[in-house]
């Protein structure tokens, strides 16, 4: 367990600029996470995010990191006892032969003029290569960050440190549940519930599905992953919509709401997520039935409009598809590379 490790509080990467009280440190454990999401809330109305966190949330998260060990892998800086600012740093590999060096750095937006972010950047990259120097050299290692459009500061952040956009993707919203299109399964496909004994194989139709998609890394899809999914608190099968050929998952829709969001930003929203057909099944409207079917069950359960992400340059045409069921793009999200080499 996390709290289980014992930890030295030590500046460990030197700050340029002089900020009286300011010191960086490491993870504490537990005791961190209250105060990481302080930062995730104070940060979110400037970076013009919508989320919404909990202690319990970022616990559930942090029991199952992939590739990362949060005593190492993070810095926090803190003013006075307060913390004020965080970065974390982790590692997959991609099925393209990518070494992809993540990482990402949040500091509450009053102290965003102080250095304080870059100085996070730059432990990031060098705890990274520290990672990286254990790891075989073949092929490309990539720095890799995220920013959305409202984000200006921590893209500048990054641009300025020679990281350059290589992908874009969006947030898009179906603002009602009204003038739902009507499309139908292929013949000999059918939707039927998830149960707890199909859970494994819709994880495993999903995990094969989405091995197509750009950054698939099979560091994702582990056993360790499968329990935690079912830990999530907008795990509920009884949203998704399935489709069967036989005993043979077609494709799904793992459809959620998220009550805490909806609370906060005071709408009616169910997610239409993780929509995925497999190769053979492809081409023949599945994912369209499923969408469909989603935003039905969905409006029955009280929602007023439905959201999801999606990949701008998705090779299967994703965009489109969403965009002919009535989904429009609301914030555009950007992917950023450096070459550690």
């Amino acid at each position: 367990m996390l709290k289980d490790r014992t930890v030295h509080d030590t500046t460990v990467v030197p700050h340029t600029r002089a900020v009286p009280g300011l010191i960086l440190r490491s993870f504490r454990g537990e005791v961190d996470y209250a105060a990481m999401v302080a930062v995730s809330d104070g940060s979110k109305a400037a970076d013009g995010i919508e989320r919404t966190e909990s202690v319990e949330e970022v616990a559930r998260n942090y029991q199952h990191l992939t590739n990362c060990d949060p005593y190492r892998d993070m810095l926090f800086a803190e003013l006075n006892g307060e913390v004020i600012g965080y970065s974390r740093v982790w590692w997959v590999d991609d099925l393209e032969g990518n070494h992809i060096y993540a990482h990402l750095a949040f500091v509450l937006p009053q102290w965003r003029e102080k250095g304080i972010r870059q100085t996070l950047l730059r432990f990031n990259e060098r705890r990274l290569r520290e990672i990286a120097a254990g790891h075989s050299r073949n092929g490309p290692r990539l720095f890799e960050a995220w920013a959305s459009d409202s984000e200006s500061h921590w893209a500048s952040i990054l641009s300025g440190h020679g990281y350059e956009a290589v992908r874009h993707g969006y947030s898009m919203v179906r603002p009602t549940l009204e003038d739902i299109p009507v499309a139908s399964l292929p013949d000999g496909v059918e939707a039927r519930p998830a149960l707890p004994e199909h859970y494994r194989i819709i994880w495993e139709a999903a995990r094969e599905a989405f091995r197509d998609e750009w950054m698939y890394s099979e560091d994702e899809w582990t056993d360790e992953q499968f329990e935690a999914w079912q830990r999530e608190s907008i795990f509920n099968p009884s949203l998704w919509q399935i489709a069967w050929d036989g005993d043979q998952v077609v494709g799904m829709v793992l459809n959620f709401i998220d009550k805490a969001e909806n609370e906060e930003y005071n709408r009616k929203r169910g997610y239409t997520e993780a929509i995925c057909v497999r190769r053979p099944w492809r081409r023949r409207g599945v994912a369209r039935a499923l969408i469909a079917r989603s935003f039905c069950t969905l409006k029955e359960r009280g929602m007023a409009e439905a959201a999801l992400g999606v990949d701008a340059q998705n090779p299967s045409g994703a965009l489109q598809l969403y965009e002919s069921m009535g989904f429009r793009p609301v914030k555009c999200h950007t992917v950023y590379r450096k070459s550690m080499d």
